[in-house]
Order: C-alpha cells, then sequence, then structure tokens
C-alpha cells in the first residue's frame, strides 16, 4: 500500500509529531510505501499574521502541492496527522479530488475549540461545543492570548463547520479513546466514521526495576498539566519522597524557583528519550497531575512499558488508562491535597505496589505495542478503501 502522510509539525516537539514519526515507520517496517508531506510551524514566524491567517482556512498552495503528489506518486490514502494552521483543510478537498480516501486522526479538540485543549483559566472549558461560530473564544482571546489570532481560528472553524468539511471530505477519524469518540460524536462528527486507536510505544522499552527512590514527572512545564498542583503537594510530600521533574514550558521559572526552595524537588530540564526512559523505569511513580481532558498521554503508556504505576488526575483519558489501585492511583483534578493522599498510600503499601507494577506492565503488553497498534491500523485503512472507488 502507497500512503500518503500529512502533518504540520509543531514549534516545540510534542507527543502528535512523535506519533507521526511511528506510526509512519510502523507503516514502513511492515512493507507499505509511505510519502510525507510534512510542513513545520517553525517558519510561522518569518510569515506576515495576514498570510498565516489565510492559510489556516485555505492553502492554496498545499492543496495544489498534495494533489500533484497524489498525481505523481499514485498513492492509494491520505492519512493526515495535524493540519494547522499551514497546510488547512484544502488537504482533504485536495485528496477528495483525486479519488482516494482520506483519514484524519484527532489528537486534540482543534475542530471546535480554538486552543484545542477545551481548558481555559486552570480549568475544563466547553463554551464554543455546540456553536457554530465559537464567539467566547474570541472573548476570552484563547488562541494564544491574541483577539486577531483567536478571530482568524474562529473564521477557520466556522468557515469548515458551514462547508460540513469534516463530516463530508473525512471518511475515518481516528481517536485514542472512548471518552474523546464521545466527545466528537456529540458534537456533529458521524459515529461510523469514529474509530479508537490508542497511541503505542515502540521499541519495547522493558520494564525498570522501580528502585531509584524517587517518583518523576515528565512532560510539558505549563499551566494545563496541572504543574502547579505538583508543586503545592511538594510542599507537603518532600519530606517523605524526592520528585524529578523533566521538561521545558512557560512554567519553567516557577519549576526551577520551587526546586530551590522547596525540599525534595529536583529539576532536570529536557532529557533525551533514552534517559526519560531511564528515569521512568527507576522511579517509583509517573506523577501526572493535569487539569484537562487530555487526548492519550505517551508518557502514560512509556510509564506502563516500564512497569512504572501512574499516579493521576480523575479526568478525560486518564480515567480509562489508569485502574485505580491496579495500574496506579487516581486523584480528585486540581486538588493537591488528594495527590499527597495517594502518595502517602503508596508509601505505605508497598507490596501492593510492586503488584501493581507487574499490573502496570501487563497493561502495556496487551494493549499498547506496536504489533497490535499495526493491525487496527490496518483494519481502518481496508475499511475506507473498501468504501471508496478511486476515480480512474
Amino acid at each position: 500500500m502507497k500512503i500518503l502522510a500529512i502533518h504540520n509539525r509543531y514549534q516545540i516537539r510534542g507527543g502528535e509529531d512523535e506519533s507521526f514519526d511511528l506510526e509512519t515507520s510502523l507503516l514502513e517496517k511492515n512493507g507499505h510505501q509511505v510519502i510525507r508531506y510534512i510542513k513545520d510551524n517553525k517558519i510561522i514566524d518569518e510569515l506576515p499574521l495576514w498570510q498565516v491567517g489565510l492559510r489556516t482556512i485555505w492553502s492554496r498552495s498545499d492543496y495544489r502541492s498534495i494533489r500533484g503528489l497524489i498525481q505523481k506518486e499514485r498513492v492509494d490514502l491520505a492519512h493526515i496527522q495535524n493540519h494547522f494552521p499551514l497546510v488547512s483543510p484544502s488537504a482533504y478537498y485536495a485528496a477528495k479530488h483525486e479519488g482516494i480516501p482520506v483519514v484524519q486522526s484527532l489528537r486534540n479538540y482543534r475542530l471546535y475549540c480554538l486552543n484545542s485543549y477545551l481548558f481555559r483559566e486552570q480549568k475544563v472549558c466547553e463554551d464554543c461545543l455546540g456553536k457554530s461560530i465559537p464567539l467566547p473564544g474570541v472573548v476570552h482571546k484563547c488562541y494564544r492570548n491574541s483577539r486577531l489570532g483567536s478571530t482568524v481560528v474562529t473564521a477557520s472553524i466556522s468557515t469548515h463547520r458551514l462547508l460540513k468539511t469534516y463530516q463530508t471530505q473525512v471518511d475515518a477519524f481516528i481517536v485514542l479513546t472512548e471518552f474523546a469518540k464521545q466527545k466528537y460524536i456529540h458534537n456533529g462528527i458521524p459515529a461510523e466514521k469514529v474509530f479508537i486507536k490508542p497511541n503505542f510505544v515502540d521499541p519495547d522499552p522493558k520494564a525498570g526495576r522501580g528502585d531509584g527512590g524517587f517518583v518523576l514527572f515528565v512532560g510539558r512545564l505549563s499551566a494545563e498539566k496541572g504543574i502547579s498542583v505538583l508543586l503545592r503537594a511538594w510542599e507537603v510530600l518532600g519530606k517523605r519522597t524526592q520528585l524529578k521533574i523533566v521538561g521545558e514550558g512557560p512554567l519553567q521559572s516557577d519549576v526551577e524557583a520551587a526546586a530551590v526552595n522547596t525540599a525534595g524537588i529536583q529539576y532536570l530540564g529536557r532529557q533525551s528519550l533514552a534517559d526519560v526512559y531511564d528515569l521512568i523505569g527507576q522511579a517509583t511513580a509517573l506523577i501526572f497531575p493535569s487539569l484537562w481532558y487530555e487526548g492519550m498521554p505517551r508518557v502514560i503508556i512509556e510509564a506502563f512499558a516500564k512497569g512504572t504505576p501512574v499516579i493521576a488526575s480523575y479526568l478525560g483519558a486518564m480515567v480509562t488508562m489508569i485502574e485505580h489501585q491496579k495500574t496506579g492511583l487516581h486523584f480528585q483534578v486540581g486538588n493537591s491535597d488528594a495527590l499527597i493522599e495517594q502518595v502517602f498510600w503508596m508509601l505505605d503499601h508497598p507490596q501492593a505496589w510492586s503488584e501493581m507494577r507487574q499490573a502496570a506492565r501487563s497493561n502495556y503488553e496487551l494493549n499498547y505495542t506496536a504489533e497490535q497498534n499495526y493491525q487496527m491500523l490496518m483494519q481502518i485503512y481496508q475499511r475506507v478503501l473498501g468504501s471508496v472507488s478511486r476515480v480512474p
């Protein structure tokens, strides 16, 4: 099979970029030919804002380029990971005009939400759901705290809702969890077009020993990740166990200050993937205090692969990914006292925690390997290929 893989990379590399690279490599390992069409958001700062705005709604250049690439390579299927903002939904129309099916992976809520997180002012926000024009996002400047930028993104969302782009131009949507599937169905995506396929970790990093004597946070240092909840909790927990923090982001200065002023916190900055895996394997637990729904956090799957249980907010994807007192622990979202309580439970139940390490590893082997993920992806591809007749 020849697949056109389309992706708009982020300015700061994140989970979607990692997923794109892993998935395309997985396809190639299994004998498929992958044609990559990639744009990088690093060029945004070099472009006039009006040009970026227009491209967000419709990119004429990408429409022409994608049509030409399909004609030249005779690809069987287009799979889009992220089209925002440079490629735009014009990619769907280009593929459809060439008669090939379109698959779209959905790893956030950009179809309805200007900042894609359904998150505002430190809490979940669904004010724009169900609205043909997401005006609350403009009022609150939800896209990069910019009224102009928010207006541009609103124009793109509203235009393609009016055109019914997502209902008519996409043959299959891949979501990560049942939670996300229901959100999309309730907001207008046809149920028969939504398929669940989780993230995966490849190659298998193998289980660690969990003997490092610390717990670990890995992720973007930003408000929606619950950094403030984490730091408040360690004002108490620092006397009992060490917290190591890996990552970068807008709240980095807060983390650096906490590492100086609060006992038990060590900030490690950005680390290589190999070093992150090593740290996860050594950690007693991964702490995941996110305040938003999340898509399917790759770091949780990586923790399971290393046999490390996860202590996470009871919210969104984390509700179904983690089984309380089996593969990890849940605590009330945004509640640092509740996080403290669950860390104390972990420290006070070493035998149960040892058993939970084995359960976490088994969860990875059952649900998140490359082999299982490839079979699920092929089933989706075959489904859409059987439903679309190619234009001769």
